[in-house]
């Protein structure tokens, strides 16, 4: 059983990496966040948090293991993927079931970001061959969905 789910929150704790073997030569890369998805509510000049939860988010990507180094503690995400029943037994051998979600996308918020650092892509074009394109006389403006012809 699962469930389409987009919510915001906060990461509670460092993020874990953790890599699997596979039969590829690739192993699988797997990035685990511990996320408080809260619903805050206006109240008195502030907010209160009403029906918030904490719930497991799981990444799988070749890239988890770099992304494991961006995420922190604190973090705002927003968290895109969906809902997925999980059954496992506890340590006494109780059956328990939760909820996770498996993550399609987590996007860095900019609540508390202090400066981003891009790395450089060796295959973006150079400002001359950006100007040259935008001069091109085969180039058109483009026109927009519901934007009247000039007159």
């Amino acid at each position: 059983m699962s469930t389409f789910f987009v919510g915001e929150g906060n990461i509670g704790s460092a993020p874990e990496f953790q890599e699997f073997a596979s039969g590829n030569d690739e192993p699988r890369r797997l990035l685990r966040l511990n996320v408080y998805f809260d619903n805050p509510i206006p109240r008195e000049g502030s907010y209160e948090d009403r029906g918030g939860y904490w719930a497991p988010v799981e990444l799988w990507h070749r890239e988890a293991e770099h992304w494991s180094t961006l995420y922190q503690k604190g973090m705002r995400v927003l968290v895109e993927g969906r809902t997925v029943r999980d059954e496992w037994e506890d340590s006494e051998d109780n059956a328990r079931v939760t909820f996770k979600i498996e993550a399609r996308r987590v996007g860095i918020l900019p609540h508390r970001v202090h400066s981003v650092v891009m790395r450089e892509r060796s295959s973006e074009p150079t400002a001359a061959q950006n100007t040259e394109q935008a001069s091109s006389p085969t180039s058109k403006p483009r026109k927009h969905r519901g934007q009247s012809p000039k007159a």
